[in-house]
């Protein structure tokens, strides 16, 4: 299937579009998908925002009740703790078998990414324009571990386990520079490590990496346990209102 001549997106690139959008945190668990205004939201017809909608049903990412409609779906802290656990340790294998299998091409890439954060990163901040360029780095050096481990099982799920979105790689706390710093530091020992064919060491620095940063992220949300409810909530009301 492919775009029209009048403009209208593909249930794929509208199911990758909102899948996105809840994996970065810009549509709250539990918040209400309203067809009308996310087809506006993110840029899409609204016949394949329908398709992609039961898509993301069937992967466990979003939600459907009778009378109620679409929600993203909502996973306890203890769903998420565990989800990031396995992933954890998915990605930490990965990291031993990219060591003896990875490409000069594509240990290459991953050299140039850790340069690409570095460069956004310079002056000890990051600013608001930089935010997209330094998530999408940030994913493609996790998936392009994967690849190079050669692995589809680890790839798969892997992927499966972004679908719980709070142990996504996806978000990231912008205002939090010490933070970042240190996870862009982990991206640098994880690429040497690889570099130096060390397999466990690459793997005890991913492990760690993805831990301390989704269990940051969780103490946050616990500080302000309704921050994503109030949004959602605030959304659900405005959308009440048209």
């Amino acid at each position: 299937m492919s775009d029209s001549d009048d403009g209208t997106t593909t249930t794929e690139v509208a199911t990758a579009r909102v899948r996105e959008a809840i994996l970065r945190g810009e549509i709250a668990p539990g918040e209400r998908l309203h067809q009308v205004s996310l087809a506006q939201q993110l840029g899409i017809s609204r016949t394949p925002l329908r398709a992609a909608l039961l898509a993301l049903t069937h992967s466990g990412l979003v939600s459907y009740e009778s009378n109620r409609g679409y929600r993203v779906r909502e996973f306890s802290p203890t769903q998420i703790r565990d989800s990031v656990l396995v992933r954890a340790e998915l990605e930490a294998l990965a990291c031993k078998l990219a060591a003896t299998r990875i490409s000069a091409e594509d240990l290459s890439e991953l050299q140039s990414l850790v340069a690409l954060g570095d460069r956004l990163l310079q002056g000890g901040t990051l600013r608001p324009e930089s935010h997209a360029p330094y998530r999408d780095m940030n994913v493609r050096i996790h998936q392009l571990i994967q690849q190079a481990a050669h692995s589809p099982w680890i790839m798969d799920f892997v992927a499966r386990l972004q679908n719980v979105p709070l142990s996504s790689d996806r978000i990231v706390l912008w205002e939090h520079w010490d933070i970042i710093h240190r996870s862009h530091d982990d991206h640098h020992r994880i690429v040497a490590a690889l570099a130096a064919g060390d397999g466990e060491r690459a793997a005890s620095i991913m492990r760690e990496h993805i831990i301390f940063a989704q269990e940051y992220l969780l103490r946050e949300l616990n500080r302000t346990p309704d921050a994503y409810a109030r949004r959602a909530d605030d959304k659900d009301q405005q959308e009440d209102k048209t």
